[in-house]
């Protein structure tokens, strides 16, 4: 049976294109959802775009008809903004204030009424972002989802880029001997290119082994970049070995890290960063850049210069680089930096339209962009660069992303099959057995 599904705002300004998402069913816009459209359409960051390009959208559709009518999507859906359905008589003894939230519903309510009077009405499904919209519409009676379409992997399903496998002890010598294997030997099952194997003996001998699949998704080799440390930073687990290897394989132009707060992401890749561009010289450059998005409330304009106003936003980059450098008095980095001009500290803000040859770049808080940002970015590298995207998925202060539909976890998942990516999940806190702790409980 067909459906009718009524989109809240949020749905829009997520996914302009969240309209060719529903088959063959009818779409309905509610007028309101437009005007709040159009508040946000002069908002120069990612919701004012999307909301620009809602506004062209329905520009375009004004030539297949007119929009409170019927209109045809290409997916045999049909589309058409209501006018009419602003009655609060259904409504007003349960949510009496007339905000825009009760109107969309007021909309959804009215419809589905409709349908019910009807021999063979149709299911009314309001569709929001929105919990609290949800649990109203459900306090109503109403159906109501939320909007899936836009995650990029289903909740059991991230991909963490390792694996325990357990193979004999014969297996596990050869390995040591040889220092790989043939992945035939191991699963017949694919593996993903540069995919970590946590080899474990099957008899239950303590004797285990890290190796990486090769580019090719062959053979599994034991692990090129065992340094003793980097810059002063020696791994402490095994996913903080995973990702220096990453970090340091200049055949690997693309490295994602993800994990909890205080796991190591940011201090491991300034690290191989450093050793990388001032001591081997491979990059002419380390960029480092974190997008600016608040947490909790913002502080407002700030004063000073382009790098003043940055410095709050960058300080957790700073305390890294204080820790690196050994650095013993306040501001003492500040000095170190302005003397070293291969080291660059920005913000997101000023990447657009740039090119970015030979360079060591860090993008810090990665889930906090959002698919078309992260886009952005990956497509301003230039030759013979590196890019490291790190960040905690669950960690999100963008009010329209969450753990599966951001840009970090987005682009793991559509370069897992790629050579030329290499992604690990750091598990293990390491910053303090306290931060450990509430990392875990909180």
């Amino acid at each position: 049976m067909k459906k009718i599904y009524v989109l809240d705002t949020n749905v829009l300004l997520q996914d302009p294109y969240a309209i060719f998402s529903f088959e063959d069913n009818e779409i309905v816009i509610p007028a309101v959802v437009l005007e709040e459209v159009d508040s946000k359409k002069r908002n120069m960051d990612e919701i004012g775009r999307n909301a620009r390009q809602v506004s062209k959208l329905m520009d375009g559709f004004r030539k297949a008809g007119k929009l409170h009518e019927k209109i045809p999507l290409e997916n045999g859906g049909v589309l058409r903004i209501e006018l009419n359905h602003r009655s609060f008589h259904q409504l007003q003894d349960i949510f009496a204030e007339k905000t825009n939230d009760n109107r969309i519903l007021a909309v959804a309510k009215n419809l589905s009424l409709e349908e019910e009077r009807k021999e063979n009405g149709r299911p009314v499904i309001l569709v929001s972002k929105d919990a609290l919209v949800r649990v109203k519409a459900d306090a109503l009676g109403l159906l109501a989802e939320d909007f899936l379409n836009d995650r990029v992997v289903s909740l059991d399903h991230l991909y963490t880029g390792q694996m325990e496998m357990y193979i004999g002890p014969d297996l596990l010598k050869r390995f040591y001997e040889k220092q790989e294997l043939a992945l035939s030997e191991i699963a017949n099952h694919p593996f993903y290119p540069n995919q970590f194997l946590i080899l474990k003996d099957a008899l239950g001998s303590s004797a285990s082994a890290i190796g990486i699949v090769d580019q090719a998704g062959k053979t599994v080799r034991k692990l090129f970049n065992v340094q003793d440390a980097v810059w002063g930073i020696k791994p402490r687990n095994a996913q903080q070995w995973m990702a220096m290897e990453l970090l340091l394989r200049p055949d690997i132009p693309l490295v994602t890290l993800t994990g909890k707060a205080g796991t190591g992401k940011t201090l491991l890749a300034l690290a191989a960063g450093l050793m990388q561009t001032e001591d081997l010289h491979d990059y002419k450059k380390l960029l480092v850049a974190r997008p600016i998005v608040p947490f909790g409330k913002d502080i407002g304009y700030l004063p000073g210069e382009k790098q003043e106003k940055l410095r709050p936003w960058m300080q957790p980059i700073y305390d890294n680089l204080e820790f690196l450098f050994n650095t013993k008095k306040a501001g003492e980095i500040d000095g170190i930096l302005s003397g070293m001009s291969s080291i660059e500290v920005e913000a997101l803000t000023y990447i657009r339209g740039r090119s970015i040859p030979g360079q060591y770049i860090i993008i810090d808080e990665a889930q906090n962009l959002s698919k078309h940002e992260v886009k952005t970015i990956l497509t301003r590298v230039g030759e013979q660069s590196k890019i490291v995207l790190m960040g905690d998925p669950e960690q999100i202060d963008h009010p329209y992303l969450d753990a599966y539909n951001n840009g970090l976890t987005y682009v793991v998942e559509k370069f897992k099959d790629v050579p030329l990516a290499g992604h690990v999940k750091l598990l293990k806190g390491e910053r303090s057995k306290l931060a450990q702790i509430a990392a875990d409980l909180l």
